[in-house]
Formats: C-alpha cells, sequence, structure tokens
C-alpha cells in the first residue's frame, strides 16, 4: 500500500507484506469500529436534544453570542452600526415527520463530527503498516493539521459566517406584505452547507502541500497569483457576508487570505526540489 522511494529504500527495510485477505480482514475491523464510534456518538447525541437544539438554533435571535460580542465591540469602538439591532426570526415546519427526521439528520452530522478523529485513527492505524517509517513520521503532522484546520473552519462557520448572514437574509424583506417564516428544512441546509463549506475552505493549505508535493502547483505559481487571489477572497467574503458591513466583510476575507498565505508557506518551491 505504501509509495515505495529511493530515498528510503536504502535506510529502512521494506515493510511486511500482507495478504489479500489480511487486508480484507483487517479493513473490516476498521470499518466496523468506525460505524460503532459513529453510532455512539451519535445516539449519545440524540438523546441530548436539548443541547443538539440550543446549540443549532442560537443563531436565531439577537441573544447570540456573537451578536453581544459585536455589540461590546461598537461601544468600545464608539460605532454603533457594528451592534446587530434586536430581531428574532420564526421558523416554520410544514411536513409532519420533518422534525423527527431532522432531529435524527442533525444528531448523525453531529455524531459525524465528534467520531472524526477516531474514525481517522483507525484509518491511520490501517495504512501506517504499509509505510515506510520517513512516510509515517509526516503522516501523522499531516492527519492532525487536516482535523485542526477542518474543524476550526466549522467553529468560524458557525461563529461567524453562518450568523452574520442568517441575521441578514432572515430579516430581509422584499416588501412590506411579506412575512419572513423560514422554513425549518431551509434552514438546517443552509446550516449545514456553510459549516461544511468553511471547513472545506480551511483544507487549502492542506491541498497546496499535497499538489506541491506531486509538482502541479508551486511556491512561485501561488506568489505570482497573489493580486488575483486577494480578489477572489474579497469576492467570495461578500458572498458569504451579504452585508454592506466592511467589518463583516473583513472578519471572513481575512482569515481566508491567510490560509492563501499558509499555502505558500507550505508548497515546495518547484517540482524538482519536491
Amino acid at each position: 500500500m505504501g509509495i515505495h522511494r529511493d530515498e528510503d529504500s536504502a535506510a529502512s527495510p521494506e515493510p511486511r507484506e500482507m495478504t489479500f485477505w489480511e487486508h480484507l480482514e483487517a479493513l473490516r475491523w476498521v470499518l466496523m469500529r468506525s460505524a460503532i464510534a459513529v453510532v455512539a456518538c451519535t445516539v449519545l447525541v440524540f438523546f441530548n436534544k436539548e443541547l443538539l437544539t440550543r446549540i443549532i438554533f442560537a443563531p436565531q435571535s439577537s441573544d447570540f453570542v456573537v451578536y453581544r460580542a459585536m455589540c461590546k465591540l461598537a461601544e468600545a469602538v464608539h460605532f454603533a452600526a457594528l451592534c446587530p439591532d434586536d430581531f428574532s426570526v420564526e421558523l416554520l415546519n410544514t411536513r409532519l415527520a420533518s422534525p423527527f427526521f431532522t432531529h435524527i439528520t442533525s444528531s448523525l452530522y453531529v455524531g459525524l463530527l465528534l467520531s472524526l478523529p477516531v474514525i481517522i485513527t483507525m484509518l491511520w492505524r490501517f495504512v501506517a503498516p504499509a509505510l515506510y517509517p520517513r512516510e509515517r513520521k509526516r503522516g501523522v503532522p499531516l492527519i492532525l493539521s487536516c482535523i485542526v484546520l477542518f474543524l476550526s473552519g466549522v467553529m468560524l462557520g458557525y461563529f461567524l459566517v453562518f450568523p452574520l448572514a442568517f441575521r441578514f437574509l432572515g430579516v430581509y424583506q422584499f416588501g412590506e406584505h411579506v412575512v419572513n417564516r423560514i422554513d425549518l428544512g431551509s434552514y438546517m441546509n443552509i446550516f449545514y452547507a456553510t459549516l461544511l463549506s468553511m471547513g472545506l475552505v480551511f483544507e487549502m493549505p492542506m491541498v497546496a502541500y499535497t499538489l506541491s508535493r506531486i509538482g502541479i502547483v508551486s511556491k512561485e505559481m501561488l506568489k505570482k497569483y497573489r493580486r488575483h487571489a486577494v480578489v477572489v477572497i474579497l469576492v467570495l467574503g461578500a458572498v458569504i457576508t451579504p452585508t454592506s458591513d466592511p467589518f463583516t466583510l473583513m472578519l471572513v476575507s481575512v482569515p481566508m487570505y491567510l490560509l492563501y498565505e499558509l499555502s505558500i508557506s507550505v508548497t515546495k518551491r518547484s517540482p524538482a526540489e519536491v
């Protein structure tokens, strides 16, 4: 399973070859243990419905911690426009079984997120024996970095991107005679899509590192298109936070730009030096 490299062959013995049935048996145990971890975390979340709903629907009202923090910041810098007005968006359900299935789906998503470290650990233990020592040393920090970056993106999406976008879209009115009553399914779809998107965006440095290792991108290439990347980041920030407030645009765009700079720092200078 490991990729053979000449630089490793002289210093390290070849890993023991496993038969097809041994690989299959090891993979079966990995899948079983991963599934058990997901089910256990899902059941745990399912029976803590009050805490689950409190977390998911917290951005629904102006009492959310992010809105309160923005009001304190607005008071400190004497810029009242930063403080969101009081609001409360009513969620509407029109399907009989929707609350129950939403509960199950939400529990599964959160349970999968909680069990992610266990799943990755199981997969790593399955792959590690087929790798050379140098590959294993590189693999551990890469996996940890992927987990940390993904969770950081999810947290940023929950505490910043989704609340700001929801507040704008939830109170936006097309006309005086239109009453906003947001559908439960629409709320949940945007909620999970935002968190997943931000988690994947934060994997940018790991994607850049991988592409540089196989010679597709280089440090010089990313530096060359830095100005273009800034424009793209600003456009994405404006799309993610559709508000007229430059402060919220900065809060979203700055982390994305820092991720781009981090991507430059982890890439190789040229494919020939990889």
